[in-house]
């Protein structure tokens, strides 16, 4: 079985139509690789009976385990922790002090994948305001990938993992799972709202503007004029003087848009 230059590049539209990532030429490698195993067990007998099967499935379970199969969910604990710091030092502040009569914290993590981010933020939301009385630090975090959500909604990883975790906040919020692995802690994951979210939606279905998004090296996988079109939305998606926070692989550089800089990979509404 062979992937031909014709399937790859229907296969190339299929993935920028629906979730908006460029396929350059040399993917075409790592696409037959990660998809020749499941037409092997589905029976199909080239790539071109497989993409008729997924552009006319209507139940959507084809498109799940297409993009489960593509996509490349690669994260960690406390990646980029400057960014970190500077949510603990001026964002969480700034949001305590312009908007503590609602007591309300609306950041969301975009592209969450297997939820070290995602823990991450909540961690340094629950040491910044525990203790402030009343505080509601939820917070959402989406990936279009129902495999990675289901890894982040159990919260276990392994103990290689978590070495880049400070000591007092793996005490605090980690538990034994067994020998090789940690799980996080009911109080820490009550707090984090896992949803399926495709980011080419162009309305955002959420009822109020966020105070901060975090979207990192996701948009590296984007084209300029979808990189443009996302980050737009996120300007809308947020209250004035909120924070975007991209990965320092990524720059607004060539994106036309009204988000002031801030510092790398810090913008701000």
């Amino acid at each position: 079985m062979e992937l031909k230059e014709r399937e790859f590049n229907q296969i190339r539209e299929y993935i920028k139509e629906h979730y908006g990532i460029s396929l350059g030429d040399e993917k075409s490698t790592l696409v037959f690789s990660r998809l020749r195993p499941l037409l092997k067990q589905k029976g199909f007998g080239d790539f071109s009976e497989y993409i008729n099967y997924l552009k006319n499935d209507k139940s959507g379970e084809a498109a799940v385990v297409f993009i489960n199969r593509l996509t490349t969910n690669h994260t960690f604990f406390m990646r980029e922790p400057e960014h970190i710091d500077f949510l603990r030092a001026n964002v969480f502040p700034w949001i305590e002090d312009k908007h503590g009569k609602a007591r309300d914290l609306r950041l969301w993590c975009a592209g969450c994948s297997s939820g070290e981010e995602a823990y991450t933020l909540q961690m340094a939301a629950q040491d910044y305001f525990d203790g402030k009385q009343g505080w509601d630090t939820e917070i959402l975090a989406t990936d279009i990938s129902e495999r990675v959500l289901q890894q982040a909604t159990l919260g276990i990883y392994s103990n290689e993992s978590l070495k880049t975790m400070p000591d007092d906040w793996l005490k605090k919020y980690f538990k034994r799972y067994d020998n090789d692995n940690m799980v996080a802690r009911d109080e820490l994951k009550k707090h984090i709202t896992y949803r399926k979210f495709n980011l080419m939606e162009e309305n955002l279905p959420f009822k109020k503007k966020f105070h901060v998004i975090f979207c990192r090296n996701v948009m590296i996988y984007f084209d300029n004029n979808t990189r443009e079109a996302l980050v737009n939305r996120y300007y809308n998606a947020l209250e004035n003087d909120g924070y975007l926070f991209i990965g320092h692989s990524e720059s607004l550089s060539n994106v036309k848009s009204n988000f002031k800089y801030v510092m790398p990979a810090v913008y701000k509404k």
